[in-house]
């Protein structure tokens, strides 16, 4: 017999404040850059999170989460209250899990190559339906992390362009671990240049609506350096468990 799951009623408490207060620090850091606090969007990433502690943010109002693993999310969508919630995957994906995912959620974030790319184009084509996604930019240029280098960028998406079943959105980073949050800003800055630049070249079939960039220890400095979209995780729902 399985064993019931039983709630931490201080992780749900803690969960909750969390929530409120990352959801001030955003506007506040909004606020301070000068940009209007409903262009900010929070993620809550939900990697490794249970469903009750997830379910008590989206309770709060939140209406967008992020998972990082393909099998991870799907085996715990049924056991969220997903209505009306926009559900991204943030993670590296492989080529062989994309037929796993195409459809399952409202945007890919981590296409990190224009050979996933195409791989999405193909299953998403088959399917009759169109993916949204975001580029991930090797800010860093660091060989542990995937991402298209920002001098490939361009060129990368004029080839995307024609990908049929493919929508671009705009871009997304995981910067290097930065020591201070100036450092973190040179390279959310960098990131926001790409993102004008990109935008201004109106490539057909690519749209620069979403910067996708900063987690729990920088979000503030990405929103700061005009983030669009924070991808929040352990600022909220507590340090994550590996099992």
């Amino acid at each position: 017999m399985t064993e019931k799951f039983l709630p931490d009623e201080n992780r749900l408490k803690a969960a909750e404040e969390n929530y409120k207060r990352v959801l001030e620090s955003i506007k506040e850091s909004a606020v301070k850059a000068g940009r209007n606090e409903q262009d900010v969007r929070l993620m809550c990433v939900t990697k490794t999170v249970e469903p009750v502690y997830i379910n008590k943010v989206l309770e709060l109002g939140a209406d967008l989460i992020g998972e990082n693993r393909v099998q991870e999310y799907l085996g715990k969508r049924d056991a969220l209250n997903l209505s009306g919630v926009e559900r991204h995957l943030i993670g590296h994906l492989q080529t062989n899990k994309v037929r796993q995912i195409v459809g399952e959620v409202d945007m890919i974030e981590s296409v990190s190559s224009l050979k996933l790319a195409k791989e999405i184009s193909k299953v998403s084509s088959a399917r009759g339906i169109e993916t949204k996604c975001l580029v991930e930019v090797n800010i860093g240029k660091e060989e542990s992390k995937s991402g298209v280098y920002a001098e490939a960028l361009a060129e990368t998406l004029y080839e995307m362009a024609g990908l049929k079943g493919l929508k671009v959105e705009g871009l997304m980073t995981i910067p290097p671990v930065c020591e201070n949050e100036k450092e973190a800003r040179r390279y959310f800055a960098e990131m926001r240049q790409y993102f004008i630049d990109i935008k201004d070249k109106k490539i057909d079939n690519i749209n620069m609506n979403i910067l996708s960039m900063g987690m729990s220890g920088d979000y503030e400095a990405a929103v700061a350096e005009g983030s669009n979209i924070v991808r929040v995780g352990s600022a909220i729902f507590g340090a994550r468990k590996y099992f």
